[in-house]
């Protein structure tokens, strides 16, 4: 098991397990993180999965894709450490990542 920490818009977090292999997106609607809205299913279609990675991980993620980047144009409040959940691939590396959720994906 991978432990994931998410940090939401008030400063509430919540430790869940996660399941290698499976997506940050996948680990967070399992797990109630309502601020994780996911409305394309993880396809990488929309922008509703956006999370702030906390800056201690984000060069041991793997770079975002050039449709992940086009697709943050659609998110609200973009900044540097910004990533769509539904394209993290959560491996045992990522033992005790954590995410800050914003306050809305719309």
């Amino acid at each position: 098991m991978i432990t994931i920490n998410f940090i939401n818009s008030k400063g509430i977090q919540k430790s869940v397990n996660a399941v290698e292999g499976e997506t940050l997106m996948e680990c967070a609607k399992k797990n109630d993180i309502h601020e994780i809205e996911a409305d394309c299913g993880g396809g990488c279609s929309c922008a509703t999965c956006h999370v702030y990675v906390e800056k201690e991980w984000i060069d041991k993620i793997k770079e975002p894709s050039e449709m992940e980047e086009d697709m943050l144009d659609f998110a609200l409040n973009v900044k540097d450490n910004s990533r769509l959940s539904c394209q993290i691939k959560l491996e045992s590396d990522l033992d005790g990542l954590t995410v800050r959720t914003p306050e809305t994906q719309f």
